[in-house]
């Protein structure tokens, strides 16, 4: 019998590709008897709908959340909420007119009403959550952040106290907690925290991890929660490196690289959504010019502004395939926001990291690299803070000196996270049991 797997992404870049990616997985996998329908708004597909894709995953569209031309960075908490209304009944008429019977319906989790849509209509429901599992543990016991005084209004003193209570968690800095703990994203708190206990409901949670790298934290969850909790691995496009490596006709940026010595490259991507102040950034882009490094930056918007006349160090380009360029011989390290997406692909690949988080999960990543994983520095200390070029040069140059013993070291450690994430992703690894558990409690659901 054939099994129908519907998915609901959140219209975000960093949810949806995790979302893809997995899907592509269980199509691979098992390309005879699953179809997959993965839902998007009109947007999406437009930006989606020519990658090329398993045969037998198939696009299914709904209207845009809000006009595309508002600008949903200026208003994340109004684009967060439209997510929760104005998606509901286009994606529930969708449902309803689906020949082929649904399985179960892999949902982001942020959209928290597909567990009461799929109640209704009597169809599994498989929560993937698209950030660490640290994150949602901290998020899931926050009532312990809040008992011990560590959120709310005098938190600002506190930033400096060690929390070592919160189940599977490493010791973190109240400062290094989720942004919208204490800060920026605050009003989005509540619903943000509704969604993740809402995943208890549901029949599966995933999360797009590594379970050697977050093992403490997936082992509690795995003890707290009554359903099956699977670490399916990283969900990047890994599996169609080696195709793009062999490519006869590669990018220019891909030719420039060639021509760079190894490791002597500073990759620069501030992420798809959020970026710093004009004053910030100014003392960035100054920092790295004046440090010498050779450099290849990924800036939305007016590129000009990052390259300086007769500069031949560098290039500027608007969009890069990332994981690509990660896996590049002459990348020497990745400055990140430290978004998931970007640090699970940094970690695969092997990449020392040079951490500046804005928002949210960032913060929390960023430690996880710098003091867990060992992989990485801290450019941003303290937040608000402006970081001057004087300190940017410093930085960059001492951190793209492959030849010092902190620059071999962080190196050795990158590689050896490298090593643990793609063991993980080969056949008889963490993440290919995990992938197919899944996939097979799918096919045996009883809902069946």
């Amino acid at each position: 019998m054939c099994c129908h797997v519907v998915a609901i992404p959140y219209p975000g870049r960093g949810h949806i590709n995790p979302l893809m990616n997995l899907c592509k997985l269980i199509a691979l996998r098992r390309p005879l008897d699953f179809i997959i329908t993965f839902i998007v708004t009109e947007e999406w597909l437009g930006i989606i709908g020519s990658e090329p894709k398993p045969d037998n995953i198939r696009f299914a569209t709904i209207p845009n959340v809000i006009p595309s031309e508002v600008n949903r960075a200026a208003d994340f908490p109004g684009f967060l909420r439209a997510t929760q209304t104005n998606m509901v009944d286009p994606v529930k008429q969708l449902l309803d007119t689906m020949k082929v019977p649904i399985s179960v319906v892999i949902y982001d989790i942020y959209l928290k009403w597909v567990t009461n849509l799929g109640s209704q209509l009597n169809i599994p429901v498989a929560a993937l959550f698209p950030m660490s599992a640290t994150v949602f543990s901290m998020s899931y016991h926050y009532n312990l952040l809040v008992q011990n005084g560590h959120v709310g209004s005098n938190y600002s003193e506190k930033g400096e106290e060690i929390i070592d209570y919160l189940p599977g968690v490493p010791p973190i800095r109240v400062a290094d907690l989720v942004t919208s703990f204490n800060g920026k994203g605050k009003e989005v708190l509540p619903l943000a925290l509704e969604a993740i206990l809402m995943a208890a409901k549901t029949q599966f949670l995933l999360f797009v991890s590594i379970y050697e790298l977050e093992s403490r934290v997936i082992d509690v969850l795995r003890s707290e929660f009554p359903i099956p909790v699977y670490a399916i691995g990283p969900a990047i496009p890994y599996f169609k490196l080696p195709s793009v490596q062999n490519d006869q006709n590669p990018p220019d940026y891909i030719k420039w690289l060639d021509k760079q010595p190894g490791e002597s490259v500073l990759y620069i991507s501030q992420g798809s959504f959020l970026s710093v102040s004009n004053a910030q950034l100014e003392e960035i882009i100054e920092g790295v010019h004046e440090s010498g490094v050779r450099y290849m930056w990924i800036a939305r918007g007016e590129t000009s502004r990052f390259k300086h006349e007769n500069d031949e160090k560098g290039i500027v380009i608007p969009w890069c395939d990332q994981l690509r360029v990660l896996s590049h011989g002459s990348i020497g390290a990745f400055w990140s926001h430290c978004g998931w997406s970007s640090t699970k692909e940094g970690a695969f690949c092997g990449v020392p990291m040079l951490t500046f988080p804005i928002f949210w999960d960032q913060v929390p990543n960023s430690k996880m690299i710098v003091e867990d994983w060992k992989i990485g520095k801290r450019v941003m200390i303290e937040e608000g803070v402006l970081v001057t070029r004087e300190v940017i040069i410093k930085l960059v140059k001492s951190f793209m000196d492959v030849e010092s013993e902190e620059g071999k070291e962080m190196r050795k450690r990158a590689k050896e996270i490298s090593t643990i994430c793609r063991r993980a992703m080969e056949e008889g690894g963490s993440a290919q049991i995990d992938i197919d558990s899944f996939v097979n409690d799918i096919a045996t659901s009883h809902y069946h």
